[in-house]
């Protein structure tokens, strides 16, 4: 009887604190929970890494650090280009080689005005119509006689080029066609086989073929070379100049080439 009777008063007791309880909470006033919704779990802050460009690393221990493989080292993003609407790309020209850059500073040299076309005072014992090419001056000479002689600047072979001796005139041709001696071609592979006649054509707007060598006087497309050694042994002129000179000779004129 007394287990029964002990039991009781527990709930009641039990039963008074859970009342209590509530009366409490009822007179604080009710608080509605926080409730917390499942989603995505956050996101880490992007780490930022600089790029390694591994194409101009050595082995060994900076291979190990940059490497790709077993997740090491940093492989970057691949970032597709966007198109351009605005002005369109210069393309730039390739970078000038010291030839170029030579070749430009000749042609923008002045003319040396003693290279001219000019009457000159003549005392050889060469006969009027006799060509002389004065290689060391750098001067052709027309004799006209009575002491008197037309001059035109030239240039000349280059050193191991030059020549000297006595020629006739064989032939004539305006714009002549070029076509390279073999002995050119294996100095020089890059020329090409042949060239039709015209404005960029080397022999220029005339020619004279010397005797049966392959010599000629000829025109240029390149004036900046006149009274200079530049040739492969042709004694070539400004084409104004092989103009006027063409249309003075004839063939079988006596060429003579000191």
């Amino acid at each position: 009887m007394f287990k029964p009777m002990t039991i009781a008063l527990l709930a009641g007791a039990s039963c008074f604190a859970t009342m209590d309880q509530a009366a409490a909470i009822d007179a604080a006033g009710f608080q509605q929970p926080t409730v917390v919704y499942a989603g995505p779990p956050p996101q880490p802050a992007p780490t930022r890494a600089a790029y390694v460009d591994h194409t101009r690393m050595g082995g060994g221990f900076i291979e190990f650090l940059f490497g790709e493989g077993e997740g090491r080292g940093y492989r970057p993003p691949a970032y597709q280009q966007q198109p351009s609407y605005g002005e369109p790309q210069r393309v730039l020209p390739p970078a000038a080689t010291p030839e170029d850059e030579e070749a430009y500073e000749a042609a923008q040299r002045p003319f040396d005005p003693k290279f001219e076309k000019q009457l000159v005072d003549y005392d050889g014992r060469e006969k009027p119509g006799t060509i002389v090419i004065d290689t060391p001056n750098k001067f052709l000479y027309l004799v006209q006689g009575e002491g008197k002689a037309l001059r035109y600047g030239i240039g000349v072979g280059r050193p191991g080029f030059t020549w000297s001796g006595v020629k006739s005139i064989t032939a004539k041709r305006e714009w002549p066609d070029w076509t390279p001696p073999a002995e050119m071609l294996a100095r020089r592979p890059d020329l090409p086989r042949h060239m039709a006649g015209g404005p960029d054509n080397p022999l220029g707007a005339r020619a004279m073929y010397l005797g049966s060598s392959l010599y000629r006087i000829h025109g240029s497309n390149e004036p900046w070379t006149i009274g200079t050694n530049v040739s492969s042994g042709c004694i070539r002129m400004r084409n104004q100049d092989v103009i006027d000179l063409y249309g003075r000779v004839s063939v079988g004129a006596r060429v003579v080439v000191l």
